[in-house]
C-alpha cells in the first residue's frame, strides 16, 4: 500500500499508528534472520512514538503528512539518541547528539523510525557485504546481494519492514540496490536535499534519497526532505515544486533520450538490456519520442569517479584518528601508534583501500596527474549531459549492467565490483537527478531496474515519466513468488 492509502485509513480509524507499526515491526522480525536489512531495530521508539500520534490524532490535533507512517533510515545519517554506526568498528558506539536536517524533517512530518538499516561501511560499496556487522541479503533470493551502498534500505523496503526508507548515492548507492531489489529509489539532484548530518563519504558527489514501493511515495519523501538549509553550503535556495501533482499527467509529446553507449556497453547483461528496451518502448506507446542520444565520455565515468570519490573520502576519513572520536587502539606506545592501530583496526579492508587510493591522488606530484585530470574529465562529462538535454526531456539507461550477483561472487575482485556502478556514476559526476524504476524480471526471478534521468532541478518532469511508465506497465503486478518480498 501506498502511503496515501495508509494515511486515509489512519485518519479514518479503520488502522492505527501503533497497530501500523507493529504490522511493520511483525515484518521485520519474520525477515530479518535472513535478510539482515538492519543495524538496529528501534522497537521501543517506534511503539511510543506511534502512541503519541494517535493520542494526538484523538485529541483533534493537525498532524503531518507522514503522521504514524513506519520509515527507516540509512545508517550513515545521525539520528539523536540513536547509534550511528556507519556499519563500522569505527563507530559502532557513536550516537549523534543532533539530528540529520532531512531525519529531523521525517519526524517533524510525523514520520516513524522503526530502525537504521545496513550498508557497506561508510557507504563504500556495491553489495552490502563490507559492513562491520554482517552481511545483508537479497529479499528475492538471499544467496545473492541487495546492492549497495544502501542495500539494507532497500532490502527493508521490498521485505515490508518499513512503508519507505532513506538512503545515500555517491555513485549509485541508493538506485542500484533499487534496481536489485525490485523497488524505486531516487537520487535528487545535487543540493535539492541537505548533507547536513549525512557522515561525509565524497562530499562533491554524496546525495540523499528515498527508496519506495511506488514512484508516488517517493515523491512524498522527496517533498518532506527538499529545500534549502543554511546548515548545509551545497544546498541550493531553490523553490520546492509539488513533485505529485504531475505524477498522472499525460507524457505526449515529451523526448526520451536513449542514450546508444549505455547499451553498448561490455558486460550488459542480455535479459537487462531486452528489458530497458522494452521500457522505452514502453514509454514511445504513452505518446514519448524516442531519440537516440550519445553521451561520449559516459563509460569515462567509472575512472573518473574512482580518482574523485577516494581523493575526497580520504580527506573527510582523516577525522577518524582514534583522538577526537571513533573507535581507539589500546595499550600503544606512542601517539603515532594509536592512530596507525586505530585506523588499521578500526576501518575494514574496502574503505582502507580507497583511502589509500585516494591519498595516492592527492599526493605531492599526483594530483596534476590523477585528481585534477579527472576533475576536467567531470566536466566533460557534465557538458555531454547538457548538450543532451538541448534535444529531450529526460534520459534513459539501465539502471545496472547484471541483475543482483551472488554474495561473494566479487570479494576478490574489486574492479568488478566497482563496474556494477558503471551506468549510475556518471549521473553523480554531473550532479543530475535520476531514479530507478522495476522494469521486468530475469528467468532466474530477479528484478531489473530501468534509470530515468532528469536535468538539473527537474525531479517533477522525472517523476512524472517514471510514474506514467510505472502505471503504464504494471511490473510488479506479474512478478515471480519470493517468500520475503509480500
Amino acid at each position: 500500500m501506498t502511503i496515501s492509502a495508509w494515511r486515509q485509513q489512519l485518519q479514518s480509524g479503520e488502522i492505527s499508528a501503533r497497530e501500523l507499526v507493529e504490522e511493520h515491526l511483525q515484518r521485520a522480525a519474520k525477515t530479518e534472520n535472513e535478510v539482515h536489512a538492519f543495524v538496529d531495530v528501534t522497537a521501543d521508539r517506534a511503539r511510543a512514538d506511534a502512541d503519541r500520534i494517535d493520542l494526538a490524532r484523538s485529541a483533534g490535533e493537525a498532524l503531518g503528512p507522514l503522521a504514524g507512517i513506519p520509515l527507516a533510515i540509512k545508517d550513515n545519517l545521525c539520528t539523536r539518541g540513536v547509534t550511528t554506526t556507519c556499519a563500522s568498528r569505527m563507530l559502532e558506539s557513536f550516537v549523534p547528539p543532533y539530528e540529520s536536517a532531512v531525519t529531523e524533517r521525517l519526524w517533524r512530518a510525523g514520520g516513524v523510525l522503526v530502525g537504521k538499516t545496513n550498508l557497506d561501511e561508510f557507504a563504500m560499496g556495491g553489495s552490502t557485504e563490507t559492513s562491520a556487522f554482517g552481511a545483508t541479503s537479497n529479499p528475492w533470493n538471499t544467496d545473492h546481494v541487495p546492492g549497495g551502498s544502501s542495500g539494507g534500505s532497500a532490502a527493508a523496503v521490498a521485505t515490508g519492514a518499513c512503508v519507505a526508507s532513506l538512503g545515500s548515492d555517491t555513485g549509485g548507492s541508493i538506485r542500484q540496490p533499487a534496481s536489485f531489489c525490485g523497488v524505486v529509489g531516487l537520487k535528487p539532484t545535487y543540493g535539492r536535499v541537505s548533507r547536513w548530518g549525512l557522515v561525509a563519504f565524497a562530499s562533491s558527489l554524496d546525495q540523499v534519497g528515498p527508496f519506495a514501493t511506488s514512484v508516488a511515495d517517493a515523491a512524498e519523501l522527496l517533498q518532506v526532505i527538499a529545500g534549502p538549509d543554511p546548515r548545509d553550503s551545497t544546498c541550493l535556495n531553490a523553490e520546492v515544486p509539488d513533485f505529485s501533482s504531475g505524477l498522472n499527467r499525460s507524457i505526449k509529446g515529451l523526448r526520451v533520450g536513449v542514450i546508444r553507449e549505455c547499451f553498448d556497453a561490455e558486460g550488459l547483461d542480455a535479459e537487462v538490456k531486452a528489458s530497458t528496451q522494452a521500457a522505452a518502448a514502453q514509454l514511445e506507446a504513452l505518446g514519448a519520442e524516442l531519440v537516440e542520444v550519445s553521451c561520449p565520455r559516459f563509460t569515462d565515468g567509472i575512472a573518473t569517479y574512482y580518482v574523485i570519490a577516494p581523493s575526497e573520502a580520504s580527506a573527510n576519513l582523516a577525522r577518524y584518528d582514534g583522538v577526537k572520536y571513533g573507535f581507539r587502539a589500546e595499550d600503544a606506545e606512542s601517539l603515532a601508534a594509536m592512530t596507525a592501530r586505530s585506523r588499521a583496526e578500526g576501518f575494514g579492508a574496502e574503505v582502507q583501500r580507497r583511502i589509500l587510493i585516494g591519498t595516492y591522488a592527492l599526493s605531492a606530484g599526483y594530483v596534476d596527474a590523477y585528481y585534477r585530470k579527472a576533475q576536467q574529465v567531470r566536466t566533460l562529462i557534465r557538458r555531454d549531459f547538457d548538450a543532451a538535454f538541448q534535444s529531450v526531456d529526460v534520459l534513459l539507461t539501465p539502471t545496472a549492467p547484471t541483475t543482483a550477483f551472488r554474495s561473494g561472487a566479487h570479494a576478490d575482485d574489486p574492479l568488478a565490483m566497482y563496474l556494477a556502478d558503471l551506468l549510475t556514476i556518471p549521473v553523480n559526476l554531473a550532479g543530475l537527478p535520476a531514479i530507478s524504476v522495476p522494469c521486468g524480471f530475469s528467468q532466474a526471478g530477479l528484478p531489473i531496474g530501468v534509470q530515468l534521468i532528469g536535468n538539473v532541478l527537474d525531479e517533477a518532469r522525472l517523476l512524472q515519466v517514471a510514474s506514467q511508465y510505472e502505471q503504464a506497465a504494471d511490473v510488479l503486478s506479474q512478478r515471480p513468488e519470493a517468500s520475503l518480498v509480500p
